[in-house]
């Protein structure tokens, strides 16, 4: 029960005394339970989003100044409440939802900037993030990928390795230094974003898996909202990382 998701890792649905499945009153975690929390927390997100799109384009069609407020502010609730539910999983029918609502401000704003420059570019991303959800989920379900143990600890290795090269860009840049070419429209900023795509399309396997695994052990009811908000990490990082290949496919123009 391995996953690159900091959100679902393995002692998620285990008592750390025991080792053993942790049960509770109130029944257990069912796959479509999971599915339809899922789906409330993506239409929690797109109405946020919207929202914050909305407020964000002037009507002139110029961006708002307005739009660090739900950019930052979206980001940063984003941030904290992702902390808080993966820290305490029996809070996630509460923060999950408030999760998404955060996610929702902060992805509507970065989307309608970036639309605003590349128009076209947030449709396409949209429809290439749920593509690849669809995709990997025929492709999981019908065992053309299996989630074994070297897939596993392969993407986990990727997944952090990814983590680590941010993690130095985003410090190294508070010093004025930029990592070479993985942020430019170059060839190699290219591959590197397509490289990134991959893994992130790659987590969604294992958090199927993952998902899969506590709905047979019998998770408690309220991991179905634990397992929705760890496919929604998933999922946001994926849209984030297409918009990202896209402006610099764009960029090349």
């Amino acid at each position: 029960m391995r996953s690159g998701n900091p959100a679902l890792k393995e002692s998620t649905f285990l008592d750390l005394g025991s080792g053993t499945v942790v049960s509770r009153d109130g029944g257990a975690m069912t796959l479509n339970g999971t599915v339809n929390k899922t789906g409330i927390l993506l239409l929690l997100c797109v109405l946020t989003g919207a929202y914050a799109w909305h407020q964000a384009i002037a009507p002139d069609g110029s961006v708002n100044p307005a739009i660090n407020l739900y950019l930052w502010g979206g980001l940063i609730g984003g941030l904290v409440l992702a902390l808080v539910t993966i820290f305490k999983q029996v809070w996630s029918p509460v923060t999950a939802p408030m999760y998404a609502l955060a996610e929702g401000f902060f992805l509507g704003a970065m989307s309608a900037m970036f639309e605003a420059r590349f128009p076209g570019i947030v449709m396409q991303a949209v429809m290439l993030t749920f593509g690849t959800l669809f995709a990997l989920l025929f492709a999981y379900r019908s065992g053309l990928i299996k989630a074994t143990e070297n897939f596993k600890l392969g993407v986990i290795a990727a997944t952090g390795g990814i983590f680590l090269v941010y993690m130095a860009s985003m410090v190294l840049r508070m010093f004025g230094i930029d990592i070479p070419f993985i942020h430019d429209s170059g060839l190699i900023g290219i591959g590197f974003s397509l490289f990134v795509v991959v893994i992130a399309a790659l987590n969604l396997v294992l958090d199927f898996d993952f998902i899969e695994s506590g709905v047979e052990h019998g998770a408690p009811k309220y991991m179905e909202w634990y397992g929705a908000f760890g496919l929604m990490v998933t999922l946001v990082w994926l849209y984030i990382e297409f918009l990202r290949l896209l402006v610099k496919l764009q960029s090349r123009d």
